[in-house]
């Protein structure tokens, strides 16, 4: 392994080159950090030409965290173009600083593989090598296994704070061109408290899922207070893009065991984790948990070859006769499709599967979630045609060979009274 300095590893990307970085906490932010400090030496020397930095394109999922690249006296040097809007680089992307590729994730692989997305160099933040002479990305695999056969730079930020896991986040030291040594605690998520409303959309989620049930659960308190309500479940696994720390007291009590999986029974697998330091120490070599390249955790086929799938998605707005946005408010892009569109699909093919749409039924501005129409300009990221139940605190509907009448007046009965008549009367 040569070790160089983080400053060394920024002088190996060259003007034009496409970078890639995982997400949430496998950001490498020492390294990053060295590239924009790049930019800022090159900038007070007054550099331009061939060799000083310009044209570079940033590409990720979801990070939180430093975004110091998106900083407008950074035009011409980085351009953003993201696969999800953190809340980290939305106003750059809002501002047309950053742009964002509409995608459903699973697809990210294969945009790497054909070259439709470009990538030079790839920046990872890793464990210590095992004695076979493999790193683990840890928390964060996303698309990185193919980035990394594409780039022609590899650079990872060794970091002891990094728990190895297993599956697609082995990664064989001899695949790494450069290694910076920086150890820092990864960055923790502190959940939230539910609310009223998160408890509420919780339990009439949690009526939904049968035992035995592989579920799919995301960020926020809805996943959370959903986990919350399923402690007398049974025979419950995990096949998702993420989990947190609410995964852990359902398996230390044996409700999810993953026994009654077809596909990787008995793991819990995941693309990328988000949680406090508890979650880093239960997956830091858990053989029960498989961390796996977005490309096969949000395989629609993959997750249909599991029973019983239960995929969790929220949403920004849905219209009455059922279309979902869940990555825009109007025109002004605020997070991404995500694997929404990837999980919707994997749980309707799946025998016994339930694909939902929760979210509270109004804002809190007081603004209604169930709209007559969406927004001007709103992408629709789950089409009607694959929307089944619709959750709110108010209840739960299934839209599932409803007509769009019938439709209307279900998601009517889910929202808030407070605007339920003004609904009632858009519809003929």
């Amino acid at each position: 392994m040569t070790y160089i300095s983080a400053d060394e590893a920024a002088m190996l990307v060259r003007p034009g080159d496409h970078i890639h970085w995982p997400c949430v906490s496998g950001a490498p932010e020492h390294l990053i950090e060295a590239l924009v400090r790049r930019a800022d030496h090159e900038m007070e020397e007054g550099r331009s030409g061939a060799s000083a930095l310009h044209d570079i394109v940033i590409s990720h999922f979801y990070t939180e965290g430093y975004a110091g690249y998106t900083h407008p006296k950074y035009n011409g040097i980085f351009r953003l173009d993201s696969f999800f809007v953190g809340g980290n680089v939305r106003e750059a992307t809002q501002a047309g600083r950053a742009d964002y590729i509409p995608c459903s994730l699973s697809e990210t692989p294969r945009m790497i593989r054909s070259g439709a997305v470009g990538c030079d160099v790839v920046f990872l933040m890793v464990s210590e090598p095992d004695d076979e002479g493999y790193v683990s990305l840890g928390t964060s695999v996303d698309y990185m296994p193919e980035a990394i056969e594409r780039a022609r730079v590899v650079v990872a930020q060794v970091n002891r704070y990094v728990p190895f896991t297993f599956g697609d986040a082995r990664i064989p030291v001899s695949a790494i061109d450069a290694f910076v040594r920086h150890d820092t605690p990864l960055n923790p998520a502190a959940p939230s408290p539910l609310s009223a409303t998160d408890i509420a959309i919780g339990r009439h989620c949690a009526e939904l899922i049968p035992d035995g049930a592989t579920l799919q659960i995301g960020i926020g308190n809805i996943p959370t207070a959903v986990l919350s309500q399923l402690g007398g479940h049974k025979n419950l696994g995990v096949h998702s893009e993420m989990f947190s720390d609410s995964v852990i007291p359902l398996v230390e009590k044996g409700v999810i065991n993953g026994s009654c999986k077809h596909t990787d029974r008995g793991k819990l697998v995941a693309m990328f984790l988000k949680g406090s330091q508890r979650l880093y120490d239960f997956v830091d070599r858990n053989p029960d948990v498989l961390m796996k390249d977005v490309g096969y955790t949000n395989s629609p086929a993959v997750i249909a070859s599991n029973p019983r799938v239960v995929a969790l998605n929220s949403a920004i707005q849905i219209d009455l006769s059922g279309q979902v946005c869940s990555d825009s408010m109007g025109t002004r892009i605020f997070s991404g499709s995500g694997g929404q569109l990837d999980f919707i699909l994997g749980a309707t093919y799946s025998e016994g599967g339930v694909p939902i749409i929760a979210m509270p039924s109004i804002t809190s501005k007081g603004v209604s979630k169930i709209v007559p129409t969406l927004a001007p300009g709103a992408g629709v990221v789950t089409p009607r045609t694959l929307v089944q139940w619709v959750v709110t605190e108010q209840g739960a509907v299934n839209l599932y060979g409803l007509s769009l009448q019938q439709r209307a007046k279900a998601l009517i009965s889910i929202a808030h009274p407070s605007v339920r008549d003004q609904l009632n009367s858009t519809i003929k």
